[in-house]
């Protein structure tokens, strides 16, 4: 398991910092668009 994990990372290493960012704005958009009604 520990072996398959650091293969991954060694692998996408190049776009890992790009997913985290797309996840994290993923998460943002969605907060966001949850607490949108009730700020209207």
């Amino acid at each position: 398991m520990a072996y398959d994990v650091k293969s991954v990372l060694n692998r996408s290493s190049d776009t890992l910092v790009q997913d985290a960012i797309g996840a994290v704005s993923l998460g943002v958009m969605l907060v966001v668009g949850l607490y949108l009604p009730g700020l209207l």
